[in-house]
């Protein structure tokens, strides 16, 4: 299943039917609230997000989809006429698989759909993340330095997860707090400074490859 969320109808409509006519199932939705009502009953193997939505724009959307454990994998195609790149970067950055600028032919359209969704398929789930000799256990959730267990609070290994899965970028403080914390966290950034601290002192020397980009906010580094 494809879900489309457009809000023009007719868009909306002509791309449901050409991936209808090369052998998907799709579906066309309208908003957001539609696309959250429709991940209740099914998740999809794809959803393609319009950027100019009525109400959250497809940008929030994403960032949603992107935070919540059960809709974070699903791979996203963005598609609008917002064409800048600017534009592009901001909705690659939050996690978008692709971006297709409208008018689009369909022959492509098709393709790069097809596209996303074999490589989504050849990737295989990672159980294990690393950097240098700090090693993450997906499943169980433990923290490893040089083979030695490390015991983390459920904020730090969030934390921690999140600098490594994004490993090189520059990582803000107002976006790890969106990211660990929620949208509703009313604190301070001094909140993700003083998690930080603690983070690197139970990493021990492995702690140094948490960089602190001044002004900006943290990154890791293999």
């Amino acid at each position: 299943m494809i879900y489309c969320v457009e809000d023009e109808r007719n868009i909306r409509e002509l791309i449901v039917y050409t991936l209808e006519s090369t052998g998907f199932e799709a579906k066309g939705l309208e908003n957001g609230t539609e696309l959250f009502k429709e991940l209740d009953k099914k998740i999809p193997s794809l959803i393609l997000l319009d950027v100019m939505l009525p109400g959250e724009d497809g940008i929030m959307i994403l960032k949603k989809l992107k935070m919540t454990v059960q809709t974070k994998h699903i791979p996203v195609i963005m598609v609008t006429a917002k064409g800048a790149e600017y534009d592009k970067v901001i909705g690659l950055d939050e996690g978008a698989d692709d971006y297709i600028t409208k008018p689009f032919g369909m022959m492509e359209f098709v393709s790069r759909v097809k596209a996303v969704l074999r490589r989504v398929k050849t990737e295989e789930p990672k159980n294990e993340l690393q950097v240098g000799e700090i090693k993450i256990n997906l499943e169980q959730h433990n923290v490893y330095v040089n083979n030695e267990s490390v015991l983390l609070t459920l904020k730090e290994y969030e934390l921690l997860r999140f600098l490594i899965e994004n490993i090189g970028i520059v990582l803000t403080r107002d976006r790890l707090l969106e990211h660990i914390w929620g949208y509703d966290f009313d604190g301070e950034t001094r909140t993700v400074d003083v998690h930080i601290r603690t983070l690197r002192q139970k990493l021990g020397e492995a702690g140094n490859t948490i960089e602190t980009v001044r002004g900006v906010g943290y990154r890791i580094q293999a």
